[in-house]
């Protein structure tokens, strides 16, 4: 990795915040609070809101569409995953049926590009986790988790988060930190009442001395989660800490956090469907529920592939999604002869990787016996309880007699460090009646992509309980076609084996400013990114004279199957190079009036930039003999938004409703999957727009309260490169109307109420054949107090089994009525006891 020249003469520190303002000191409070006042916000700490934008201010000064959900508030949902929380953030669509990590997360009808985030940017206390959060098969959410360290999370929509944020012209969400500014802490055990999982979580923080104080936190689960895959697939924690210094002027606070944790990956399985396109009805095979089965097993674990110096390597499927973070970063804030300047400042070391079971297609056991071993052909066990054993009768295996081609995943990341420093100055400015603000900054950051990746082909059967099992074809005259199971060392060839050695850099300076005169502000903001990218590949997929297909004894029996002919090697001899740069100008103007003290609307237009960063990577947009890119334009997307709101708040109610339009470039650029799942339809280039609104209401009186917030989106396609047809459709998994509603009763000793996920009909895939069946999902919770500091909580996911359909990787109904598809888990209920000290 690179390393950056941190900023030594400024104290690191992070930007004002409603965390941060909360957490000083009475002695330090009185310079912070007049921070807040000059930026037009109140001195008590109303709605006061820092992320993506200049300074913190109250919410209805600010002419942005922000949310924020308080730990109180999303501890109540039981959410097994930060996806789950996410999702009840309005304007956000969260996909999280893969499991802890690798959702998919778009903003206001902005189109999936593969997986992750690519115009949502996640940050933990103000910086991001990963600056690119969408590569293909790793991405920010894998390596942040939801425990009790968590004080808030803060989102903002389009607005300003494209100037003060670099790869985030959709949004920001921004996970923030307890400060200890509150003493005391707790212990809490939570299992799982009808699925494997033990979980602990402990925090505790507060004052070392007048103005010193701490906090720390953390987990550790083990068990085998939600789904039958018969092992133990969730193992591991993290633990975070931070020490704030106050000071008469500010603060300075240093934070580490050490993670370790792996989840398991689960992929699409085979489900049945009946019906039309329009109308689909979706059910499970016999003996398969693809509410609690998956394709993962302990015998479809084996991994033998060739590592990335050709040497014969194993693993095991079980290790899943292995996510291991070591960070340190120091944040802190000062006045400084009226400036407010502030720097945040973190490094990370990040490692891991994915191992996945992934199916390509699903067929009749009969037929796959035939592609495979051709007339006559045979199947036998390779693994599991009846190895070695023939199948006799192929169309009635396991009572549904399908099998899968899948392709078994090794993807380990080697480096996906970084390091990243964000510093900035404001100062407030009085100029005729009005306050005028002004902000530098200069943002500076290095991320590393340092990753090995190997896929390979092999069969399975169809079996629920964390049963599956690896299946071997013999042609009619004994002849194996496969080897334990396996069809080739490799998929396609020598698809997707590669290794990446690569550092994105990124060099963005910007600036706002923002006058505030009685009850109007009007403001504007500026970035520029000027990116760097540098590295190396391998892999035979760069073309040329490269070959990637080898004949291996992998097993290392002295004799080369049909399958060992079939082994993905790397040209390591023929690396191609990565050597581009490139840069875009990111802007946003808005205005606020605050029509009364209850009472505020704004206006708001925008532009943001993202860079393409990996997705480009091993196809034909770079130039591999000179490193730099075929079109220019390929280095970076844009999306242009205009915004219109209004914010309500009296004591018990909060309202906040924005309508946006929100548009792509016409060469937005996405790398998917294709028809196969394996072959990358390389550089589909698309543009998009949408329209909608946002709503977000709370309500409560007495013991009573709800919150809410819906979206409603009319996405279009506007223009496609390859084909023309698809223009005038809807994005895939877009839904015209999304929401969720909290209500709940708060007792002296009890709280009981119920969280409602909902979404009408979405289409599979861009062609808009076949539709995903709108769904709505109940999770209720009860909280018990039967004495001070004791409290006892029962959660219950999808309380009434709903099957929620996630994605399908056909774009209609195929001749067998059998597709691979993913569905949200059925009922979990979890039962959660806490000690407060």
């Amino acid at each position: 990795m690179k390393y950056l020249l941190a900023t030594a003469a400024i104290a690191p520190l992070l930007m004002f915040s409603s965390a941060n303002a909360e957490a000083l000191s009475a002695d330090a409070k009185p310079a912070a609070e007049k921070a807040v006042q000059s930026a037009g916000g109140k001195a008590s700490g109303e709605a006061v809101f820092s992320t993506g934008v200049a300074k913190g201010r109250d919410r209805l000064d600010s002419a942005t569409s922000t949310s924020a959900l308080r730990a109180s508030e999303f501890e109540t949902y039981g959410a097994r995953s930060l996806g789950e929380v996410l999702r009840n953030i309005p304007g956000i669509r969260a996909e999280y049926a893969g499991g802890e990590g690798n959702a998919n997360y778009s903003i206001r009808g902005l189109p999936l590009s593969g997986t992750g985030s690519k115009y949502v940017q996640l940050q933990e206390d103000g910086l991001p986790v990963l600056e690119f959060g969408d590569m293909l098969q790793f991405t920010s959410d894998m390596f942040m988790r939801s425990d009790l360290n968590l004080s808030q999370i803060e989102t903002i929509r389009g607005g300003s988060a494209s100037t003060f944020a670099s790869n985030s012209p959709g949004g920001v969400i921004n996970l923030i930190s307890k400060t200890g500014d509150t003493e005391g802490g707790a212990v809490q055990g939570t299992y799982g009442l009808n699925y494997g999982e033990k979980r602990l979580d402990a925090d505790y923080g507060g004052k070392i001395s007048d103005t010193l104080r701490f906090h720390i936190g953390g987990f550790y689960r083990q068990g085998e989660g939600p789904r039958d895959v018969g092992y133990t697939a969730y193992k591991g924690g993290q633990i975070k800490a931070n020490l704030t210094k106050t000071l008469e002027n500010g603060y300075v606070r240093v934070y580490a956090k050490l993670m370790d944790d792996r989840t398991p990956s689960y992929q699409f399985v085979p489900i049945r469907v009946t019906g039309t396109n329009a109308d689909p009805t979706f059910s499970n095979p016999a003996n398969f529920n693809i509410k609690t089965d998956s394709l993962l097993s302990p015998y479809t674990s084996n991994i033998v592939t060739l590592d990335a110096n050709n040497n014969i390597a194993r693993d095991d499927i079980r290790e899943g999604q292995r996510s291991k973070v070591a960070s340190v970063g120091l944040d802190s804030q000062i006045e400084l002869n009226g400036w407010t300047i502030s720097e945040k400042f973190r490094i990370s070391k990040i490692s891991g990787g994915v191992r996945q079971v992934r199916p390509i297609a699903v067929a009749p056991a009969a037929a796959l016996a035939f592609v495979y071993g051709g007339v006559g052909g045979a199947l036998s066990f390779a693994t599991g309880p009846q190895v070695g054993q023939a199948i006799a009768n192929p169309t009635a295996l396991n009572g549904n007699g399908l099998m899968t081609s899948a392709v078994k995943i090794k993807s380990d990341i080697d480096s996906l460090d970084n390091i990243t420093n964000d510093l900035r100055a404001s100062r407030v400015w009085k100029v005729g009646e009005g306050n005028l603000t002004t902000t530098v900054g200069y943002y500076k950051s290095s991320q590393d992509y340092g990753s090995y990746w190997s896929f390979m082909n092999t069969l399975t059967d169809v079996n629920g309980d964390g049963q599956t099992s690896l299946i071997n074809v013999r042609t009619a005259t004994g002849v194996a076609a496969t080897q334990d199971g396996m069809v080739a060392y490799g998929v396609g060839g020598a698809l997707f084996h590669r290794t990446y050695d690569v550092t994105n850099s990124v060099d963005a300076p910007y600036a706002s400013i923002n006058y505030h005169i009685g009850k109007i502000s009007v403001g504007g903001s500026l970035r520029y990114d000027m990116g760097k990218v540098d590295g190396t590949l391998y892999g035979a997929e760069l073309g040329g004279s490269r070959v990637g297909v080898i004949s291996r004894d992998m097993n290392s029996d002295g004799v080369i199957s049909l399958a060992e002919t079939k082994t993905a090697a790397l040209p390591l001899g023929q690396p191609g190079r990565v050597d581009y740069d490139y840069n875009y100008l990111s802007y946003s103007t808005g205005v606020n009036y605050r029509v009364a003290e209850q009472l505020a609307v704004f206006a708001r237009y925008s532009r943001g930039g993202r860079s393409s960063a990996e997705k480009l990577l091993f196809t034909p947009a770079v130039d591999y003999n000179t490193g730099k890119l075929v079109d220019a334009d390929s280095a970076y997307d844009t999306v242009k938004q205009a915004e219109l709101g209004l914010k309500y708040r009296i004591s018990g109610v909060t309202f906040n409703v924005t309508g946006f339009s929100a548009k792509t470039g016409e060469r937005n650029i996405q790398v998917v999957s294709g028809s196969d799942g394996t072959t990358d339809v390389l550089n589909i280039v698309r543009g998009y727009k949408a329209k909608g609104v946002e709503l977000e209401a709370a309500v409560s009186k007495g013991p009573f309260s709800v919150t809410a917030g819906a979206t409603y989106t009319d996405a279009k396609i506007t223009s496609a490169d390859q084909s023309a047809t698809l223009i005038g459709n809807k994005p895939r998994h877009q839904a015209d109307f999304i929401y969720s509603v909290t209500p709940q009763v708060e007792l002296k000793n009890a709280t009981v109420g119920f969280n409602v996920i909902g979404t009408t009909s979405s289409y599979a895939q861009d062609t808009n054949q076949l539709k995903l069946p709108g769904y709505k999902l109940v999770n209720a919770f009860v909280q018990i107090r039967p004495m001070e500091n004791v409290q006892l909580m029962l959660n219950v996911n999808n309380v009434f089994n709903t099957l929620a359909m996630v994605d399908s990787e056909q774009a209609a109904i195929p001749a067998s009525g059998v597709i691979l598809g993913r569905a949200y888990a059925g009922r979990t209920a979890s039962a959660t006891l806490r000690y407060s000290f």
